[in-house]
Protein backbone atom coordinates (compact mmCIF):
# COMPACT_ATOMS: atom_id res chain seq x y z
CA UNK A 1 0.00 0.00 0.00
CA UNK A 2 2.94 2.58 0.82
CA UNK A 3 4.59 1.66 -2.64
CA UNK A 4 1.57 2.65 -4.10
CA UNK A 5 1.31 5.52 -2.90
CA UNK A 6 5.06 6.63 -3.72
CA UNK A 7 4.02 5.74 -7.28
CA UNK A 8 1.55 8.43 -7.29
CA UNK A 9 3.50 11.12 -5.60
CA UNK A 10 6.64 10.87 -8.15
CA UNK A 11 3.99 10.65 -10.90
CA UNK A 12 3.07 13.83 -9.76
CA UNK A 13 6.72 15.56 -9.24
CA UNK A 14 7.00 14.06 -12.97
CA UNK A 15 4.36 15.78 -14.91
CA UNK A 16 4.18 19.66 -12.83
CA UNK A 17 7.17 20.73 -14.67
CA UNK A 18 4.94 19.72 -17.84
CA UNK A 19 1.69 21.37 -16.66
CA UNK A 20 3.77 24.67 -15.94
CA UNK A 21 5.14 24.88 -19.33
CA UNK A 22 2.15 24.39 -21.05
CA UNK A 23 0.15 26.98 -18.58
CA UNK A 24 2.56 29.53 -19.52
CA UNK A 25 2.46 28.86 -23.07
CA UNK A 26 -0.97 28.88 -23.35
CA UNK A 27 -1.80 31.36 -20.27
CA UNK A 28 -4.56 29.83 -19.15
CA UNK A 29 -5.20 26.10 -18.90
CA UNK A 30 -7.66 24.26 -21.33
CA UNK A 31 -10.30 23.18 -18.91
CA UNK A 32 -10.39 19.68 -21.20
CA UNK A 33 -6.64 18.71 -20.62
CA UNK A 34 -6.49 16.21 -18.24
CA UNK A 35 -4.08 18.65 -16.45
CA UNK A 36 -6.53 21.12 -16.24
CA UNK A 37 -9.00 19.02 -14.54
CA UNK A 38 -6.66 17.72 -11.94
CA UNK A 39 -5.87 21.11 -11.19
CA UNK A 40 -9.23 22.59 -11.14
CA UNK A 41 -9.96 24.75 -7.76
CA UNK A 42 -13.29 23.99 -6.16
CA UNK A 43 -16.13 26.27 -7.38
CA UNK A 44 -16.04 29.57 -5.48
CA UNK A 45 -19.28 31.20 -3.60
CA UNK A 46 -22.19 33.58 -5.61
CA UNK A 47 -21.06 37.03 -5.68
CA UNK A 48 -23.32 39.59 -3.66
CA UNK A 49 -26.52 41.35 -5.61
CA UNK A 50 -25.66 44.10 -7.41
CA UNK A 51 -27.33 47.57 -6.60
CA UNK A 52 -30.52 47.89 -8.48
CA UNK A 53 -30.71 49.79 -11.64
CA UNK A 54 -32.36 53.45 -12.48
CA UNK A 55 -36.08 53.28 -13.32
CA UNK A 56 -36.48 52.97 -16.89
CA UNK A 57 -38.44 55.81 -19.12
CA UNK A 58 -42.41 55.46 -18.78
CA UNK A 59 -43.81 53.52 -21.51
CA UNK A 60 -46.34 55.15 -23.68
CA UNK A 61 -49.88 54.66 -22.74
CA UNK A 62 -51.53 51.12 -24.24
CA UNK A 63 -54.90 51.12 -25.74
CA UNK A 64 -57.93 51.43 -23.28
CA UNK A 65 -59.37 48.77 -22.08
CA UNK A 66 -62.89 47.45 -22.05
CA UNK A 67 -65.26 48.88 -19.30
CA UNK A 68 -65.78 46.57 -15.98
CA UNK A 69 -68.48 45.23 -14.66
CA UNK A 70 -70.42 47.34 -12.17
CA UNK A 71 -69.43 46.70 -8.47
CA UNK A 72 -71.67 46.43 -5.55
CA UNK A 73 -73.44 49.49 -4.26
CA UNK A 74 -71.23 50.83 -1.27
CA UNK A 75 -72.90 51.88 2.22
CA UNK A 76 -74.93 54.71 2.44
CA UNK A 77 -72.84 57.64 3.27
CA UNK A 78 -73.87 60.20 6.19
CA UNK A 79 -76.36 63.13 5.60
CA UNK A 80 -74.30 66.42 4.79
CA UNK A 81 -75.29 69.63 5.93
CA UNK A 82 -78.30 71.61 5.04
CA UNK A 83 -77.60 73.99 1.84
CA UNK A 84 -78.88 77.46 1.26
CA UNK A 85 -82.19 77.70 0.11
CA UNK A 86 -82.83 78.06 -3.54
CA UNK A 87 -84.47 80.95 -5.17
CA UNK A 88 -88.35 81.30 -5.05
CA UNK A 89 -89.70 79.02 -8.20
CA UNK A 90 -92.20 80.61 -10.18
CA UNK A 91 -95.98 81.45 -8.61
CA UNK A 92 -98.40 78.60 -9.58
CA UNK A 93 -101.98 78.47 -11.52
CA UNK A 94 -104.70 79.16 -8.88
CA UNK A 95 -105.99 76.15 -7.42
CA UNK A 96 -109.75 75.28 -8.01
CA UNK A 97 -112.46 76.53 -4.68
CA UNK A 98 -112.46 74.41 -1.71
CA UNK A 99 -116.18 73.15 -0.98
CA UNK A 100 -117.84 74.68 0.94
CA UNK A 101 -117.72 73.69 4.95
CA UNK A 102 -119.72 73.46 7.46
CA UNK A 103 -122.22 75.86 9.23
CA UNK A 104 -121.14 76.89 11.82
CA UNK A 105 -122.35 78.26 15.13
CA UNK A 106 -123.42 81.72 15.09
CA UNK A 107 -122.37 84.59 17.43
CA UNK A 108 -124.47 85.65 19.79
CA UNK A 109 -125.49 89.39 19.37
CA UNK A 110 -126.27 92.17 21.95
CA UNK A 111 -128.64 94.11 21.07
CA UNK A 112 -130.09 97.55 22.66
CA UNK A 113 -131.44 100.48 20.76
CA UNK A 114 -134.23 102.79 21.04
CA UNK A 115 -135.35 105.92 18.82
CA UNK A 116 -138.46 107.98 20.31
CA UNK A 117 -140.22 111.19 20.05
CA UNK A 118 -142.53 113.74 21.44
CA UNK A 119 -145.88 113.84 20.52
CA UNK A 120 -147.05 116.76 22.41
CA UNK A 121 -145.34 119.65 24.57
CA UNK A 122 -143.29 118.79 27.55
CA UNK A 123 -145.49 118.83 30.60
CA UNK A 124 -143.64 119.52 33.48
CA UNK A 125 -139.87 120.62 33.83
CA UNK A 126 -137.51 118.39 36.83
CA UNK A 127 -139.17 115.42 35.88
CA UNK A 128 -138.13 112.90 32.95
CA UNK A 129 -139.29 113.73 29.92
CA UNK A 130 -142.15 110.66 28.15
CA UNK A 131 -141.42 110.31 24.82
CA UNK A 132 -144.18 108.36 23.35
CA UNK A 133 -143.78 108.16 19.71
CA UNK A 134 -142.16 105.61 19.05
CA UNK A 135 -139.61 104.66 16.04
CA UNK A 136 -137.02 101.59 17.25
CA UNK A 137 -137.75 99.46 20.68
CA UNK A 138 -137.65 96.21 19.52
CA UNK A 139 -135.95 95.04 22.78
CA UNK A 140 -138.35 97.29 24.81
CA UNK A 141 -135.22 98.76 26.91
CA UNK A 142 -137.13 102.26 26.51
CA UNK A 143 -140.17 102.83 29.41
CA UNK A 144 -142.50 105.46 27.56
CA UNK A 145 -144.24 105.76 31.09
CA UNK A 146 -141.60 106.09 32.61
CA UNK A 147 -139.13 108.37 29.54
CA UNK A 148 -136.11 106.17 31.10
CA UNK A 149 -133.71 103.99 29.16
CA UNK A 150 -133.05 100.94 31.31
CA UNK A 151 -129.66 98.77 30.97
CA UNK A 152 -129.84 95.36 30.28
CA UNK A 153 -126.52 94.61 29.07
CA UNK A 154 -123.62 96.48 30.64
CA UNK A 155 -121.16 98.23 28.30
CA UNK A 156 -120.99 101.42 26.16
CA UNK A 157 -123.82 103.57 24.97
CA UNK A 158 -124.21 105.84 22.51
CA UNK A 159 -127.28 108.75 23.51
CA UNK A 160 -128.05 111.99 21.21
CA UNK A 161 -131.32 114.14 21.35
CA UNK A 162 -132.29 116.59 19.13
CA UNK A 163 -135.20 119.10 20.07
CA UNK A 164 -137.10 121.62 18.69
CA UNK A 165 -136.96 125.06 20.23
CA UNK A 166 -140.59 127.40 19.83
CA UNK A 167 -141.92 129.98 22.01
CA UNK A 168 -139.60 129.93 24.89
CA UNK A 169 -135.90 129.00 26.05
CA UNK A 170 -134.99 125.73 26.38
CA UNK A 171 -132.58 124.23 29.35
CA UNK A 172 -132.33 120.26 28.75
CA UNK A 173 -130.03 118.25 30.47
CA UNK A 174 -129.70 114.01 30.27
CA UNK A 175 -129.50 111.96 33.48
CA UNK A 176 -127.57 109.12 34.41
CA UNK A 177 -129.02 107.55 38.25
CA UNK A 178 -130.14 110.93 39.41
CA UNK A 179 -127.34 112.60 38.10
CA UNK A 180 -126.82 115.30 35.58
CA UNK A 181 -124.66 114.52 32.94
CA UNK A 182 -124.68 117.16 30.12
CA UNK A 183 -126.22 120.07 29.95
CA UNK A 184 -128.26 122.00 26.62
CA UNK A 185 -129.01 125.49 26.52
CA UNK A 186 -131.09 126.96 23.55
CA UNK A 187 -132.30 130.94 23.74
CA UNK A 188 -135.76 131.41 22.08
CA UNK A 189 -135.54 133.80 18.76
CA UNK A 190 -138.96 135.65 18.69
CA UNK A 191 -141.05 134.16 15.40
CA UNK A 192 -138.40 131.74 14.55
CA UNK A 193 -138.13 127.50 15.37
CA UNK A 194 -135.30 126.64 16.70
CA UNK A 195 -133.12 123.43 17.59
CA UNK A 196 -131.25 122.31 20.49
CA UNK A 197 -129.12 119.04 20.52
CA UNK A 198 -127.03 117.42 22.25
CA UNK A 199 -124.70 113.63 22.58
CA UNK A 200 -123.06 111.91 24.84
CA UNK A 201 -120.73 108.18 25.20
CA UNK A 202 -121.55 106.42 28.72
CA UNK A 203 -120.65 103.24 30.32
CA UNK A 204 -123.49 101.92 31.73
CA UNK A 205 -123.88 98.88 34.39
CA UNK A 206 -126.86 96.93 34.40
CA UNK A 207 -129.88 98.61 36.28
CA UNK A 208 -128.64 101.96 35.41
CA UNK A 209 -131.30 104.58 33.89
CA UNK A 210 -130.76 107.36 31.64
CA UNK A 211 -133.31 110.04 30.54
CA UNK A 212 -133.79 113.90 29.86
CA UNK A 213 -134.97 116.13 31.91
CA UNK A 214 -136.09 119.95 31.51
CA UNK A 215 -134.42 121.57 34.68
CA UNK A 216 -135.04 125.38 35.94
CA UNK A 217 -138.21 126.67 36.06
CA UNK A 218 -141.01 126.40 33.52
CA UNK A 219 -140.15 129.55 30.94
CA UNK A 220 -137.18 127.38 30.25
CA UNK A 221 -139.73 124.55 28.80
CA UNK A 222 -139.48 126.00 24.76
CA UNK A 223 -139.21 121.71 23.92
CA UNK A 224 -141.72 121.96 21.23
CA UNK A 225 -143.20 119.37 18.60
CA UNK A 226 -146.12 118.73 16.06
CA UNK A 227 -147.11 117.54 13.07
CA UNK A 228 -143.94 119.01 11.10
CA UNK A 229 -142.17 119.06 13.68
CA UNK A 230 -140.22 116.92 16.25
CA UNK A 231 -138.22 116.19 19.26
CA UNK A 232 -136.79 113.54 19.29
CA UNK A 233 -134.33 110.60 21.93
CA UNK A 234 -132.23 107.88 20.80
CA UNK A 235 -129.70 105.66 22.31
CA UNK A 236 -127.91 102.34 21.19
CA UNK A 237 -125.51 99.75 22.61
CA UNK A 238 -121.85 100.16 20.82
CA UNK A 239 -120.17 97.26 22.44
CA UNK A 240 -120.49 95.10 25.52
CA UNK A 241 -118.71 94.09 28.27
CA UNK A 242 -117.14 91.07 27.27
CA UNK A 243 -115.72 90.20 30.46
CA UNK A 244 -119.64 89.99 32.04
CA UNK A 245 -121.48 88.02 29.46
Amino acid sequence: MKSSAGFFLCLLLLLAPHCTEVATEDGQPDPKTPCANWMGGAPGYPGHNGLPGRDGKDGKDGVKGEKGEQGMQGPKGDQGETGDPGREGPRGFPGYPGQKGDKGEGAFVYRSAFSVGLKERVPHPNVPIRFSKIFYNEQNHYDTSTGKFLCSIPGTYYFAYHLTVYLMDVKVSLYKKDKAVIFTYDQFQTNNVDQASGSVLLHLSSGDEVWLQVYGEGDNNGIYADNINDSTFMGFLLYPDLDVH
